[in-house]
């Protein structure tokens, strides 16, 4: 059981908390305690050393003190006048320093006469004999000397009078102190360390048990979408942070996948029933058609029926290059970039749909004042104007123009397609382009709900936008492209026979 939950995100969580934890407190160790000692124990030597040496010039006047005018015995009277001064400093600095303070000349020997002995000293005579051997050493190299054994530090400084050895201060301190000084602190730390490791499993317990059980219901609420679809209750987390904003993110995410299944659904309905009515009259038609050839019958029913033949198939005919758009765009299928002139573009477009608007009395105007060269893939810029006139052909009243403009704006390039239909409501705008949406007023007029969903893909493929543009009457759509130099040529990428049948898509 620990081995599986050890391999779970709680598991990893309170691993990485503790992990981290303990690394931290790890190298706060090395850094802090490890040169402890030897930071304390430099310290009290340098305390040592400078209370010392900020008494050298008052040991040098102790120690060079002239006897008593008018004494008996001078160098009695000298010697009792050097310990009492030397007495006062030696204390003093005993204080200062907490330790043991020795004092040696040249002068003062052992009652044996054979080795000097201190004239002062605060500790115990039994142990003078190492404090005695650094004073010696002090005295005859002339220099200060620093000795640390067992614990014990000891500074000797040798005093000068006109560059001559008249005395040796010998200061010592017993460093145990400093062990158990570091002793003390290494066990507090220690002891703060279990705090702090047992707060930061704690709380990584908390934390750890608060996120798992939020991943654990978004987990169960996308189970449940896969298994319930859609329409299953999107997951619910207010958190403020990155699982919060998952959850936001799959309910958006089930939202559009909801708006996708009523699309298709509507899409099946759409091509189902555009599918079964032409195939369904070509069915009838053919029937006729074949009886009529059988018995004889009248040439021109005949021939009405082969148009009515022909109108079927050609509406079959669009469904099945809008969905082969549709998979080519889908595909990512690679469009070219050269330089196109929109104007002649628009001229050769409106060329192919001459005879059906002249059959719905609707003229198409052509307004280009000037070349308007734009960036794109020529076929791909005739398919979206061959979109917007076959859209604006199927609402705008019989008698009403449709006009098609082209101009040059802010480095762009543009093609507006405006007619006087109905126009397009403003709670419809928004999905317009979406595939398979279908405008209210698509009722009366047949379509799939593809020709602007295909027309602007195209566009943002090209990086270019197709929109939709404030009208006073009727819909203006605009499709902009970047603007390219002028003085070139291109071949129209438009041919006679291309797809007019309806796109529906208001």
């Amino acid at each position: 059981m620990i081995r599986t939950a050890l391999r779970g995100l709680r598991g990893r969580l309170l691993l990485a908390f503790v992990a981290t934890s303990a690394v931290t407190l790890a190298v706060a160790a090395a850094i802090t305690l490890s040169p402890l000692q030897q930071q304390l124990r430099d310290e009290a030597t340098s305390q040592l050393q400078d209370s010392t040496e900020t008494m050298r010039t008052d040991f040098k006047d102790a120690l060079t003190t002239g006897p008593v005018k008018g004494a008996e015995d001078p160098r009695a009277s000298k010697r009792g006048r050097r310990y009492r001064k030397l007495l006062e400093l030696g204390y003093d600095l005993s204080e200062r320093t907490n330790g043991r303070v020795s004092v040696t000349d040249d002068l003062y020997e052992s009652s044996a006469g054979d080795s000097p002995a201190f004239l002062f000293d605060t500790g115990s005579t039994a142990t003078q004999a190492r404090p005695l051997a650094d004073a010696m050493r002090a005295r005859r190299e002339g220099l200060s000397t620093t000795e640390i054994r067992d614990d014990e530090l000891t500074f000797a400084m040798p005093v000068f009078d006109d560059e001559k050895v008249v005395g040796v201060v010998v200061a010592q301190r017993d460093l145990t102190e400093v062990a158990r000084t570091v002793t003390s602190v290494r066990n507090a730390f220690f002891t703060a360390a279990a705090i702090g490791l047992a707060v930061a499993i704690l709380l990584a317990i908390t934390l750890s048990g608060t996120l798992t059980r939020r991943l654990g219901r978004l987990q169960r609420s996308a189970l449940r979408i896969t298994a319930e679809g859609p329409e299953a209750p999107a997951p619910l987390d207010r958190g403020r942070d990155e699982v919060g904003d998952l959850a936001r993110a799959i309910g958006r995410m089930q939202e559009e996948l909801r708006r996708q299944e009523a699309a298709r659904r509507s899409f099946v309905s759409t091509a189902s029933h555009e599918l079964r009515t032409p195939l369904t009259i070509l069915q009838g038609t053919m029937e006729l058609l074949d009886e009529d050839l059988r018995d004889g019958g009248d040439l021109t029913d005949a021939q009405e029926q082969v148009a009515s033949a022909r109108r079927e198939l050609r509406r079959l005919s669009v469904l099945a290059s809008e969905l082969l758009d549709l998979s080519r765009l889908d595909a990512a299928v690679q469009l070219r970039s050269e330089p196109v002139e929109l104007g002649e573009i628009a001229r050769a477009v409106k060329a192919e749909f001459e005879l059906l608007a002249s059959e719905r009395d609707t003229a198409l105007v052509v307004d280009s004042p000037g070349p308007c060269w734009g960036t794109g893939d020529p076929a791909a810029c005739a398919r979206v104007v061959r979109i917007l006139i076959d859209n604006a052909l199927r609402y705008a009243p019989p008698g009403e123009p449709i006009k098609i403009t082209t101009s040059r704006e802010n480095g762009s390039a543009v093609v507006r397609v405006a007619d006087h239909g109905p126009g397009v409501p403003p709670e419809e705008r928004a999905h317009i382009f979406e595939r398979f949406h279908r405008g209210k007023a698509s009722s009366e007029v047949s379509g799939f709900g593809l020709g602007l969903a295909i027309g602007r893909e195209l566009a943002e493929r090209m990086s270019g936008t197709l929109d939709i543009e404030p009208s006073s009457r009727g819909a203006k759509f605009a499709l902009t492209l970047p603007a390219t130099g002028d003085g070139k040529h291109v071949r129209s990428p438009v041919s006679a026979g291309a797809d007019l049948g309806p796109t529906g898509d208001r």
